[in-house]
């Protein structure tokens, strides 16, 4: 079986982090499916999707660590382009990726203890942001 869902959040941008465990959670808990997988899905290229220990520190290491790895003070080639000014963006979410698969089992996710689903808007401003859920199993 197969069932398709949505998450609708807003997004603030520059390494904008939303721990959206929970709501994964209650759409596997409802989706009428035992044990399978849940493939977490952003559409667009400038955001992207992780798992992290989502505590005060980490929230504030991740956007330092992006700042430090692929910054954005700099001129990127995308920005020649299209001048919008977030081809760190495009490079941030292209580094974490677009999207995560969590297995599951008795409706339950099999995450760590200290382990959350989480998504990250890199994009240079805000906005809202619909990321799909694919529940798969029996």
């Amino acid at each position: 079986m197969v069932v398709t869902k949505t998450i609708r959040l807003t997004a603030e941008g520059y390494c904008d982090l939303h721990n959206i465990t929970g709501e994964v959670q209650d759409n596997v808990s409802s989706s009428g499916i035992n044990s399978g997988t849940v493939t977490v899905f952003v559409p667009g290229s400038t955001g992207g999707l992780t798992t992290i220990e989502y505590e005060p520190g980490l929230i504030q290491d991740m956007p330092d660590f992006m700042e430090k790895i692929i910054p954005s003070g700099v001129s990127y080639k995308h920005d020649e382009t299209w001048h919008d000014g977030n081809g760190f963006s495009h490079l941030r979410a292209a580094l974490i990726g677009p999207s995560l698969t969590v297995p599951f089992i008795s409706r339950k996710l099999t995450l760590g203890t200290w382990q959350q689903i989480v998504f990250i808007d890199f994009d240079n401003k805000s906005r809202e942001r619909e990321l799909i859920l694919q529940i798969v199993g029996d």
